[in-house]
């Protein structure tokens, strides 16, 4: 392991930064932003959420030259074909405005009876910018879309998604909850356990 055990988090979002620094703090890697480096996020062009995470994980390794994590996710919805799905931060034009998101995606769902969704998360950490065999994990969290948004905490579609077997929206979830449960807890705690058998 780097003597530093620094990690740059290839994303601008505060919500991501945090969760993910709670989550890794244990293994005593200390998760620094890219916005602390002026690093721009790289288009994501990526066809699946694999590619994408690869893709801003390659750019933040690259640009500071300390090991990368990067994830990528979003929801897909059953009754729309599983959109919005690698698209879901852009699904309403601009990217990461969710308020329009959630807007647009319950107006898609408007007199819809099926409701079932699912966020999904993949996770990457590459040692360098040129790391042929990153470490790669996945999370899937199955619920359903409410017809209104409920809750504060959080961010992305939080605020409509429902967990299976809950009656609180993830907005409605506090930090550790939403940490246990979600795809990107998930995905992260798979990353972890990754980690400790093969530390940076």
């Amino acid at each position: 392991m780097t003597m530093s055990k620094q990690l740059v988090l290839a994303t601008g979002n505060a919500g991501k930064l945090k969760e993910m620094r709670a989550m890794l703090a244990p293994l005593g890697y200390t998760v620094r932003s890219q916005a602390e480096f002026a690093v721009e996020q790289p288009p994501e062009t990526g066809s699946t959420f694999i590619e994408n995470a690869l893709i801003k994980a390659r750019a933040a390794a690259q640009a500071t030259g300390l090991p990368a994590i990067a994830d990528d996710s979003g929801i897909e919805v059953a009754a729309l074909g599983g959109a919005p799905g690698v698209r879901s931060a852009r699904y309403a034009g601009g990217h990461g405005d969710d308020a329009a998101n959630n807007t647009k995606l319950l107006e898609a769902l408007a007199g819809e009876r099926r409701r079932q969704a699912r966020f999904r998360c993949v996770c990457v950490c590459l040692r360098h910018a040129d790391d042929p065999a990153p470490l790669i994990a996945q999370g899937v969290w199955p619920g359903s879309i409410v017809e209104q948004p409920r809750g504060v905490d959080g961010f992305g579609y939080d605020p409509v998604f429902l967990p299976a077997g809950e009656q609180r929206t993830a907005a409605e979830l506090t930090a550790d909850e939403k940490n246990r449960a979600s795809h990107r807890g998930q995905a992260v705690a798979a990353l972890v356990t990754q980690l400790r058998i093969e530390p940076l």
